[in-house]
C-alpha cells in the first residue's frame, strides 16, 4: 500500500498540532506537585463481589454524570460507575452465573462491554446492546474461563472514545480454584494492587479537555497528565514488600514502555487472559491501549522507586515527524512506590504459575482469515476522517478496505471451530487489535515468535506498521445468526470513525 497520508496537506497538519497547545493544560509540573509530601496516595478502587447465593452473583451498576476533584479547587465534569469516575471493581469467579444490571443515568445512549470476556452476544455490551437514558439492560452469563484481569468500558457507537475519556471503565477481576490456592500475593488492596493506568488532557478550568485537533483525530487521544485509579500524581504506600500489580493500560490511544527509574526487575505472571506457564522475568514491558499485565515486584530493599513510561521514537519510520512525537515519545511518571515501611511478605516468586486454561490448537484451524488495518483517504475526501464509519470503504480508518457499518455483518464463524487471523497494518502507525468473545494465542510476529509474555491467552494485541500477527482463536459454543461481536481497533478515537467490523457466531 502507498502511504495512506500522501493526500494529506502537511502544512495544515502541523499547523493543527502546533494549536494542540494553546489549549493551556493542567498538569502535575504546572501545579509543582513534586515531593513525596505533596503527592496523593493511590486509591484503591472499590470491591464489589456481588449479592451471592451459591453460584449466583448479581451485581448492580449505575452509570452517572458527576464532578471530581483531581486537582484542589477545581471540580472536574465526569462520568463513573457506582462513583464519580471509573467504577468499582468487579469480582467473580469460574463457574458463577453473574446477573449484571446497568442502569443508564446520564443523558445519552451508553453500554458496558464485558472486555476479554466469553459470553452470549445479546450480554456483550457492544454497540448493539444500547442503554437508553433512564433505562437499565440486564446481562447474564457464566463464567466459562479460568482467572484473569478483565475490564469494562463503555462500547457505544461513535461514543466510546468520549464516553471512556470521561470515565465509564473499571476492572473485573476473574478467580479460579487453582489460583484461590496458590501460593501468589492475593490480599485486595494489600499485596494484590489492581492499578488503572490513563494518560489525561485538562483545561485550565479543571475540565478535560477532548479532541481538540486533527491529531487527536488521526493518532488518538493522548494526554500529559497521567492517572492511575483516577489519582493525579499517586503514590502507593506498600505494606507488603513482595507485590502483584494487575497493571491495565485504560488509556484511549497511548501505549506504555513500562519500566522502574532504578532498573529493577519484576516477573510478568500473566497477560490479558490468564497465566503464563512460569514468571519470566524483565526490566521493562510494553503495554498497548485495552491490554493487561499482572507482575510481581520485589521491594524488600524498602526504597522509594518509579514506575515510569519510557521515551519512546514512535511506531514506526514510516511516520511523519510531528507523529513520530506526539506517539508515545516522552518519558512520563506513573507511580511512586515507597516501600520504607512494607513488611515481610510470606510469599516467594514462584517457580510455576497455576495455568487452568486450554489454548487452541493451530492444527485445528478450519479458516484462515485476513485482516488490513488502514489509514488514509479514501473517497470520503478530507472529511472523512471526522466522520464515524461512514460507508463501505468511506471513511479515513478501515479493516480491509471498509468502514464500520452497523447493518453490515462482515462474515459468519462456525461455533466450536477454530481460526488462524492473520492481521496486518498497512497504516504507519500501531494499532491494538481486539476480538470480542475469544481468548486467542499470539502465534508469531512476521513469522518470528512473540514476546515471551504474549505465551499467555489474550484478547488484544498490538500489529506494528508493517508487521503481521499471527494469532488462533476457538470460538464457544454460543451462537446467535442476527446479534453480532466486534473486532477493531482498541485505540478508541480509530474505533469510532471506523476501524471495526462485525461478525457472526453460528
Amino acid at each position: 500500500m502507498n502511504n495512506p497520508y500522501s493526500k494529506i496537506n502537511r502544512r495544515n497538519f502541523l499547523k493543527s498540532a502546533m494549536t494542540t497547545g494553546l489549549l493551556l493544560p493542567v498538569s502535575s509540573s504546572l501545579l509543582a506537585r513534586t515531593s513525596i509530601a505533596k503527592r496523593n496516595p493511590l486509591a484503591i478502587p472499590t470491591l464489589e463481589t456481588g449479592t451471592r447465593k451459591a453460584n449466583q452473583v448479581s451485581f448492580n451498576l449505575k452509570i452517572n454524570a458527576s464532578k471530581t476533584a483531581f486537582f484542589q479547587g477545581l471540580n472536574t465534569p465526569t462520568l463513573g460507575i457506582n462513583q464519580s469516575f471509573l467504577g468499582p471493581v468487579l469480582r467473580a469467579k469460574h463457574g458463577d452465573y453473574v446477573n449484571i444490571n446497568v442502569s443508564n443515568q446520564i443523558n445519552q445512549i451508553s453500554t458496558l462491554h464485558w472486555h476479554g470476556m466469553t459470553l452470549p452476544a445479546n450480554m456483550d455490551g457492544g454497540p448493539h446492546q444500547e442503554i437508553k437514558p433512564g433505562k437499565t439492560w440486564n446481562s447474564r452469563f457464566q463464567i466459562r474461563q479460568g482467572a484473569s484481569t478483565l475490564w469494562y468500558h463503555s462500547h457505544a457507537m461513535h461514543q466510546t472514545g468520549p464516553q471512556v475519556y470521561s470515565g465509564l471503565a473499571g476492572m473485573f477481576i476473574l478467580d479460579d480454584e487453582a489460583s484461590l490456592n496458590s501460593d501468589l500475593p492475593q490480599n485486595y488492596g494489600v499485596d494484590d494492587i489492581p492499578c488503572t493506568i490513563q494518560d489525561r488532557r485538562f483545561n485550565r478550568d479543571g475540565s478535560l479537555a477532548y479532541n481538540t485537533s486533527m491529531p487527536d483525530h488521526m493518532m488518538g487521544m493522548q494526554g500529559s497528565t497521567m492517572l492511575v485509579n483516577g489519582v493525579v500524581d499517586p503514590v502507593l504506600y506498600a505494606k507488603s514488600t513482595l507485590l502483584r500489580l494487575r497493571l491495565h493500560n485504560g488509556s484511549n490511544a497511548r501505549t506504555y514502555h513500562l519500566a522502574f527509574d532504578d532498573n529493577r526487575p519484576f516477573y510478568v505472571i500473566a497477560s490479558d487472559c490468564g497465566f503464563l506457564s512460569q514468571p519470566f522475568k524483565t526490566n521493562q514491558i510494553r503495554l498497548a491501549a485495552a491490554e493487561r499485565v499482572e507482575i510481581l515486584l520485589d521491594v524488600s530493599d524498602r526504597k522509594q522507586i518509579m514506575l515510569k513510561s519510557l521515551a519512546s521514537t514512535g511506531n514506526g519510520g514510516g511516520m511523519m515527524p510531528m507523529m513520530r512525537m506526539m506517539n508515545n515519545s516522552a518519558e512520563l511518571d506513573i507511580l511512586l512506590i515507597d516501600a520504607r515501611k512494607a513488611q515481610a511478605s510470606k510469599h516467594k516468586i514462584p517457580s510455576s504459575l497455576p495455568v487452568s486454561a486450554i489454548h487452541p490448537d493451530p492444527r485445528k484451524a478450519v479458516t484462515n482469515r485476513k485482516f488490513e488495518l488502514e489509514m488514509g483517504m479514501m473517497r470520503g475526501g478530507p472529511m472523512g476522517m471526522m466522520r464515524g464509519g461512514a460507508n463501505n470503504g468511506g471513511g479515513m480508518f478501515r479493516i480491509n478496505g471498509k468502514s464500520m457499518d452497523k447493518n453490515r455483518i462482515d462474515f459468519q464463524v462456525k461455533r466450536n471451530s477454530t481460526e488462524i487471523w492473520h492481521i496486518s497494518n498497512a497504516s504507519p502507525m500501531a494499532h491494538p487489535f481486539h476480538v470480542h468473545n475469544v481468548q486467542f494465542k499470539v502465534l508469531d510476529r512476521n513469522g518470528k515468535r512473540p514476546h515471551p509474555s504474549e505465551t499467555c491467552l489474550k484478547d488484544t494485541v498490538l500489529v506494528g506498521p508493517g508487521e503481521t500477527v499471527r494469532i488462533v482463536m476457538s470460538f464457544p459454543e454460543y451462537s446467535d445468526a442476527n446479534i453480532p461481536y466486534m473486532y477493531h481497533c482498541h485505540i478508541l478515537e480509530h474505533e469510532d470513525q471506523g476501524m471495526m467490523g462485525q461478525f457472526v457466531v453460528v
